[in-house]
């Protein structure tokens, strides 16, 4: 039996399965990338959900595990050398799968970057920049009369469109015929962009097929429908 008590976390979110990846996540595109890698690789996990309606990435326990209050974090009770690992920042949770497992991300080193390389293209661009977009569609920025910090972000997120557009010109994934954790990290903000945040129109999301054939593809795979789901809301 897995002995996790030195993590102040499983006093908040107790571990009833102490020898299983404990994932401390919300369905948000950020954190749906990780159940979504999980449920893909078949690793055995355990989630919890972190409800910010409550306030509770700011809680002692939480920030114990992750100090920038952000989800998903991970706790590995077999982590490398067989000691526990403590993990946040969702692009570095999925190379640690990625590497723990052997799959989905390419073991030819050139092959492994250029799948990093459209990782950090979401991390530092598509999600970034689809966020402030939503928040100045759909939320507060609604209210703002001056309407150039939307326009500015809509541009942005129409121009990342554009590159994913020529990245997939003959390439059924964003590597290619292997669907990989780039693929995983891009499509949930993608499905966000055009539905919780309703900012097709914006975009003119219908100027990009190969975009809507992939996002199409993305969602209809089993594990990824699985995911979007995980951990279940109150």
């Amino acid at each position: 039996m897995s002995d996790l008590s030195a993590f102040p976390i499983t006093g908040t979110w107790p571990a009833k399965h102490p020898d299983r990846l404990q994932l401390y996540s919300l369905p948000t595109p950020n954190g749906v990338k990780v159940s979504i890698m999980l449920e893909e690789i078949g690793l055995p996990y355990e989630a919890h959900l972190v409800s910010f309606e409550r306030n509770e990435q700011l809680s002692p326990a939480f920030l114990s595990l992750n100090p920038n209050n952000k989800i998903p974090a991970i706790l590995d009770p077999d982590g490398p050398g067989g000691k526990p690992l403590a993990l946040f920042e969702s692009g570095a949770i999925l190379i640690y799968l990625a590497d723990k497992t052997g799959k989905l991300l390419p073991s030819d080193p050139a092959a492994r970057y250029e799948a990093i390389q459209w990782l950090m293209f979401q991390m530092g661009g598509v999600g970034p920049m689809f966020g402030q977009l939503g928040f100045f569609h759909k939320f507060a920025g609604r209210e703002y009369e001056d309407k150039r910090p939307r326009d500015r972000y809509a541009a942005e997120s129409r121009r990342l469109l554009q590159v994913l557009e020529g990245r997939l010109d003959g390439r059924a994934w964003i590597m290619g015929d292997e669907y990989s954790i780039a693929d995983i990290a891009i499509w949930p903000w993608v499905r966000n962009l055009v539905g919780f945040y309703d900012a097709g129109e914006l975009v003119g999301f219908a100027d990009f097929p190969n975009v809507r054939w992939t996002l199409q593809a993305f969602v209809e795979r089993p594990a990824v429908a699985r995911g979007l789901a995980i951990p279940t809301r109150d």
